[in-house]
This record gives C-alpha cells, structure tokens and sequence, in this order.
C-alpha cells in the first residue's frame, strides 16, 4: 500500500491516514500506518537503513485524517514536548445525525473508560477513573436530519468527540458503537469523523506547518 503522504523531510513525515486503518497494531500481517511508513522510507532511502518512525498521536481507527510521523529520536522529543506542553491545532469534521441546539456552543462532560468494551461513556465527576472532557462545535451546514460541525478538541480523551456528540443526541453518522441506528442503515459505511487541519511547528526551524484535507466520507452518502 502507497502512503498518502501531505509532507516529508529528513525529520518528519505527515500523512492521511484512511478510515478503517490501523495507525500501530501488534497482528501479523495486518497493515498499518507505521509499517506502511517505514517500508516507504527504506525503499526511498538509498543507504537501505533500517527506518526510524516516532508515532507522535494516534487517531481510532475508523477515523480518517492527518498525522505526523518523527523520522528521527530528536525530532520525536520535539514535537512530544510540543504536544504536552501546548498542543498541536488538531480540528476535526464530522457529519451528525440530528440537529443541536445551538449553531456554536461547547460541550463540557466526564467521561469514564471501559476497557473490556473498549468504549467510554458520560458518568458523573465522582466517577472512579472520570475525566473532564472538552469540545467547542461550529455547525458548518444543517438539513432537516443531520449537520456538518467544525470541531476543536480542548482535552483528548477516548473516543471524546463520538461519546460528547451522541450524548448531545446527535451521534455521528456511521458509527455503529455509538448510533444504534448506524448498523441498520446500508448507506453510510464510514465513520462520518475527519481529523482534517493540523497546525503544530517544526521539530527543527520552528517554523509554523500548517495542513489541510478534505474529509472522504464527502464522497458518500449521508
């Protein structure tokens, strides 16, 4: 599989990440992002060194979008320290069954992890392992049933935006682990959810990257 790759140089690589695709996984012989990355970079590299590739953030996987990749152990540092001390601009789309409320608002709830599931739900703050999770929304456009919000994450918890929205009775199109009606529906099989914009600066110049894609799930029917 070829990668999708947005920009490269001798310190980073950022690329899309399709739906559906894992960015690390421990099975044999299922592609994923990493490996995909790093066959890439020892076929381009003419010394044929085994390939050095930090993962710096993940995204789930049935998520489409952005991620950067470090090509070497200081630029891996870098940018981990860029991203705990101030966080990368990470904005995300999504296609939304239902309408909210309001055109713009933020969503602010608990969220506690059940790893057995792998889901995470709303609980209260006294919650045993309860996590305060952040969003603020902009709907884009809205019909009778469904909108398309800009969204930008303020905490980074699992599976954050999927719970938030489908607490806020607008579950996103596609996903069967929170929208109940998504798995008896034959027209969206993709996860209506794209890390689509991420900002963040140069592990090395310091210099503002900024980049952008358009969501897939467009391509599809809501």
């Amino acid at each position: 599989m070829k990668p999708d790759i947005l920009y490269e140089d001798n310190d980073i690589i950022v690329c899309y990440k399709p739906a559906k695709l894992a960015v690390q996984t421990a099975r044999t012989g299922i592609p994923d992002m990493v490996s995909i990355l790093k066959n890439h970079i020892y076929k381009t590299d003419p010394k044929k060194k085994l390939p050095y590739l930090a993962v710096i953030h993940r995204l789930d996987q049935p998520v489409e979008g952005i991620l950067v990749f470090a090509k070497t152990k200081p630029a891996a540092a870098a940018l981990t320290k860029q991203l705990t001390s101030f966080g990368f601009g990470k904005h995300y789309m999504a296609l939304l069954s239902g309408r909210l409320a309001k055109p713009q608002g933020t969503l602010v709830d608990y969220l506690v992890k059940d790893s057995k599931t792998n889901s995470s739900s709303v609980c209260t703050p006294a919650t045993p392992g309860a996590k305060q999770a952040i969003l603020h929304y902009t709907v884009a456009e809205a019909s009778k049933d469904s909108c398309l919000v800009n969204i930008r994450l303020e905490t980074g918890r699992h599976h954050q935006i999927r719970v938030q929205m489908a607490h806020a009775g607008c579950p996103i199109q596609g996903d069967t682990k929170y929208n109940p009606a998504a798995s008896h529906s034959e027209l969206y099989q993709q996860l209506a959810l794209c890390a689509c914009q991420l900002d963040f600066a140069h592990p090395k110049t310091n210099k503002e990257l900024h980049f952008s894609i358009t969501p897939a799930f467009f391509k599809h029917p809501d």
